[in-house]
């Protein structure tokens, strides 16, 4: 049964993925990846909150939500492919923009999610 959440919060995470990293992307004429730095910060913040929760969320909400939803919606492998791709453009600058702004960015995300859960929930 966990795979089927799983898959069913993958089956809307990654096209969602797709759809706000083009729509977000599409209002910026910058070398930087602002489609994939925002579903990334977005995914981090949601999953704070699930982790935040704890003992409060049910295992198969977890799965669906936090594996399946969140894990197919953020996206390391493009993260790394668009910084690379940075570097080699010689876009040094964004290269390395991308990587301190996606880590810090995505960290803050998780950690306020966190804290608004256990202030909610505990």
């Amino acid at each position: 049964m966990s795979f089927l959440f799983v898959a069913l919060g993958a089956a809307v995470g990654a096209p969602l993925r797709y759809l706000v990293d083009r729509a977000v992307q599409g209002r910026h004429d910058s070398l930087f990846p602002w489609g994939t730095f925002a579903v990334n910060v977005i995914g981090s913040l949601i999953l704070g909150v699930l982790a935040g929760a704890g003992p409060v969320m049910p295992g198969p909400v977890m799965q669906l939500l936090g594996t399946g939803f969140c894990g197919a919606l953020t996206t390391y492998s493009t993260f790394g492919f668009e910084t690379i791709r940075l570097i080699e453009d010689r876009a040094h600058f964004y290269a390395v923009a991308n990587v301190v702004a996606g880590i810090v960015a995505g960290l803050g995300a998780a950690f306020i999610g966190v804290s608004v859960a256990e202030a909610i929930w505990t």
